[in-house]
């Protein structure tokens, strides 16, 4: 058996394993950039249409531009939706979602009494700001190797750093505090 292969019962709950699964998926897109933008879509295509009731009173909030609002609110709504399905759009689906936050101040009832705003502009910010991970190398020691190579002949065939740093403290050398070993 292998000591760094994951330890996973044989009867792990199937939660367990749905939760272990979304959070790999969760991982490898701007899953957070993805929901901040929908849901700064639902008020802005919500709010133009909604009726508020106090009492026997009820109040409209429709305004002109209700038909405005509902595009802006479903274009946010579909650009978290490929946030998560489409990561090669990431930088147009935020910047998208960013100008759609701002025309949604003056048509849409402040871009949705301001909840509908924040939430896109942010979720536009995260987007532009996302970018995919890279993998992890397997052999650490292939990756110090090839360290050790990149800084053997830099640019202009300059000579890198030598190798003056010890894996362990001896009696000649300095320690990490600043003194010497007290054997010496």
């Amino acid at each position: 058996m292998n000591p760094e292969a994951p330890v996973r019962a044989a009867d792990d709950h199937w939660l367990t394993v749905v939760h272990h699964r979304f959070r790999a998926w969760r991982g490898s897109r701007p899953f957070w950039a993805g929901l901040f933008t929908s849901l700064g879509g639902v008020p802005i295509a919500y709010f133009p249409y909604a009726d508020l009731r106090l009492g026997n009173v009820t109040i409209a909030m429709a305004t002109t531009a209700g038909a405005g609002s509902l595009i802006i609110g479903i274009l946010l709504i579909t650009l978290g939706f490929a946030l998560w399905f489409q990561q090669g759009i990431r930088v147009f689906a935020g910047v998208a979602s960013i100008l759609l936050a701002l025309v949604s101040l003056p048509v849409s009832n402040l871009g949705g009494f301001f909840l509908g705003f924040l939430f896109s502009l942010l979720g536009g910010a995260l987007a532009l700001s996302w970018a995919p991970g890279e993998p992890v190398e397997e052999d650490p020691e292939d990756a110090a190797a090839a360290k050790a190579e990149d800084f053997a002949g830099g640019p202009w065939e300059v000579p890198g750093p030598r190798d003056t740093e010890t894996a362990y403290a001896t009696e000649t050398n300095a320690h990490a505090d600043g003194g010497r070993n007290s054997a010496g």
